[in-house]
């Protein structure tokens, strides 16, 4: 393995750092996007059959926001329950769009990495061909499989590159994804805590079905 390093070049430095730091993010994003940290279970029931009761206590609502990101949605929500339903819908909206931010954290990051990685691995094994081509415009073609070898060494850049960006591209996709999920089942509670809060006839929430629904950002369509 050291060896491949070495046949690589300098250009492999940067290969490697990028790797390493993909798998620093993807590591990272795996511990905070896990489905219990973002959307603990039953906490929307939980936060509905409190808000219920009509008893709301500011300190619970701040321990709320500070659970996890449906948390803080839900008591963003909390927050201005005696507002009409349409302020209610707004501020949940200007909420989950720093909370989409927060999951999409070093997601762009990632996906630089895969773009980068496969460049970056053709750049070094140009690099590799310009300097044996130099030696062989000095010394002539020599021994053909020594010719052969170089190339061989110098083709390592891009199958590294190519490690290194499709995991991460990979693992992009992936988390992408994932928020979209987190998205669809966070606006479901949102609605389901504004139905709690703001009960109304079924014309009004026909009405409001046929209007957009509450759309964190980030979530395609």
């Amino acid at each position: 393995m050291l060896e491949l390093v070495k046949a690589g070049g300098w250009p492999m430095i940067p290969l490697l750092i990028l790797s390493a730091l993909a798998l620093a993010i993807i590591i990272e994003r795996l511990w905070t996007l896990r489905r219990r940290a973002v959307l603990p279970p039953q906490l929307g029931q939980e936060v509905r059959a409190w808000a219920a009761t009509g008893k709301l206590d500011p300190a619970h609502i701040e321990s709320l926001r500070a659970t996890a990101p449906l948390g803080a949605l839900l008591a963003a929500a909390l927050d201005v329950r005696n507002r009409p339903r349409e302020e209610i819908r707004e501020r949940i909206e200007d909420v989950g769009r720093h909370l989409v931010h927060r999951m999409e954290r070093y997601l762009n990051t990632l996906g630089t990495i895969a773009a980068a990685g496969p460049l970056l691995g053709l750049f070094g094994t140009v690099v590799g061909m310009i300097q044996m081509f130099m030696v062989i415009n000095d010394h002539g073609i020599g021994d053909v499989n020594q010719l052969a070898g170089g190339i061989g060494k110098a083709l390592v850049c891009t199958a590294t590159g190519m490690i290194v960006a499709i995991p991460a591209l990979m693992a992009h996709r992936w988390f992408r994804g994932r928020i979209s999920e987190y998205i669809v089942a966070m606006e479901h509670e949102a609605i389901a805590l504004i139905d709690v809060l703001t009960p109304g006839t079924a014309e009004a929430r026909q009405a409001e079905a046929a209007r957009a629904p509450v759309r964190l950002a980030g979530q395609a369509g």
